[in-house]
This record gives C-alpha cells, structure tokens and sequence, in this order.
C-alpha cells in the first residue's frame, strides 16, 4: 500500500505552475514568509481533501473484496480523464500577451498573476489552496489507502505521507533556500525562465504520463 500511495503521490506532486510560483515567492522582497503560507496552504487543502476523499471512498465499500472491478474502474476512469486534460492542455493555444493592435488596451492580468505580483501571508496561502487543489492522481492515491484493509495507524501514517509528498514541489524550493539561498535562488530564476517558454508542452507532458499509468493499472486491474 505505502509504496504504490507514494508513487501516485509523487505523480501528484508533478506541478509545473506550483514550481513557478515558488519560485516567484522565492524572488520575492519577503521569499520566506511567502514561501512558507504559500506551502501552509497547500498542506491545509490536500490534507482537507484527502480525508473527505478518504471518507467518501472507504463509506463507498471500495476496501470490500467483492468490489475489486470497481477500484480498478475507478483508476481507468481517472487515467481516461487525464489523458483527455493532456490533449486539451497540449492543442490549447496560448493566449497572445500583447493587445490588438488599435485597441490601446492592456490586458488585465489574472487572480494569480495579481496576487503573486505583490506577496502578502494571507495571498499567498490562498494561492497554495488554489494550486494544491485535488488531481486525478492525488484521489488515485488516496483511493489506494481506501481500499486497503490497513488500520488506523498504518491509513494516518500513508495520508501523511500523500499529503507531504504531494507538496514536495513547493516546500523542497523553501527547504533549499533555507539552506543555500542565493545558489537556490539562481537555479530557481533559470529554471523559471525556462518553464515559463515550455510550461504547456510540460505540463501536457506529466498529464499525459500520469493517463497512461493510470490508464495501464486500470487495465491490469480488471482484466
């Protein structure tokens, strides 16, 4: 049970938009402070929604052996649904950044945009909620310690687990600027240039790879 809930959540983790925000938090006036509500954010709502997931699964009879098909239906369902997010992310065209031209308006910018262009606590851990929200693969992990038969101690020790590993794009960059914050901080301005320029296709890309795993162990599953 650990070790397949660990790699789906390590598949959850995979979050190009929350390692760019990391990392403008990171090159921020107060890159702590920030880093840290942004990360408090994202613990409170994966942690909130893993245990209603949990709840409503386990309340489902997912953990019964009679309903083994439904598990695995489950997880296709979910991979199916990803792999169809992927293809819509990768053949979405990217808005253009400047105005047409005669209009002599700018744009305005988004929710995110706004709120990390001026760091406070309290947006910044808004921002961890709405960046954190749930996946296809975070409920697939969470559906492994619901259908497992493990008791109370070993189902609070895996959602610990999901949970921090489901994070671990956001509070690795915060762990390795407390350690060394100006290497840190030229590794993450470097790769954020570059994820910015490539942030569909890899984003298309993790989506798409996380369908077909799951897509494989639905598969597997059933048959």
């Amino acid at each position: 049970m650990f070790e397949q809930a660990a790699s789906l959540a390590l598949l959850a983790a995979i979050s190009p938009p929350a390692v760019l925000i990391a990392a403008l938090y990171l090159g921020s006036p107060s890159p702590g402070k920030a880093t840290a509500f942004f990360v408090a954010g994202g613990f409170v709502v994966v942690a909130v929604v893993g245990t209603i997931a949990l709840i409503a699964l386990r309340a489902g009879g997912l953990s019964l052996p009679n309903h083994h098909q439904t598990r695995y239906g489950l997880r296709l369902g979910l991979g199916v649904v990803a792999l169809i997010a992927a293809l819509i992310i990768y053949r979405r065209r990217p808005k253009p950044k400047e105005p047409r031209a005669g209009t002599g308006k700018q744009k305005k910018p988004g929710l995110i945009a706004r709120w990390t262009a001026d760091p406070k606590p309290l947006s910044a851990f808004v921002v961890g909620i709405f960046m954190f929200g749930p996946s296809v693969t975070f409920i697939a992990a969470v559906q492994v310690v619901a259908s497992s038969k493990a008791d109370l101690r070993a189902t609070v020790g895996a959602m610990a687990m999901i949970v921090v590993l489901t994070v671990a794009f956001a509070w690795l960059p915060l762990v390795a600027y407390l350690v060394a914050p100006a290497r840190t901080t030229r590794v993450l301005k470097a790769f954020e240039g570059w994820l910015r320029r490539n942030r569909q296709r890899v984003l298309a890309g993790a989506v798409g790879v996380i369908g077909l795993l799951l897509v494989a162990q639905g598969i597997a599953g059933v048959t």
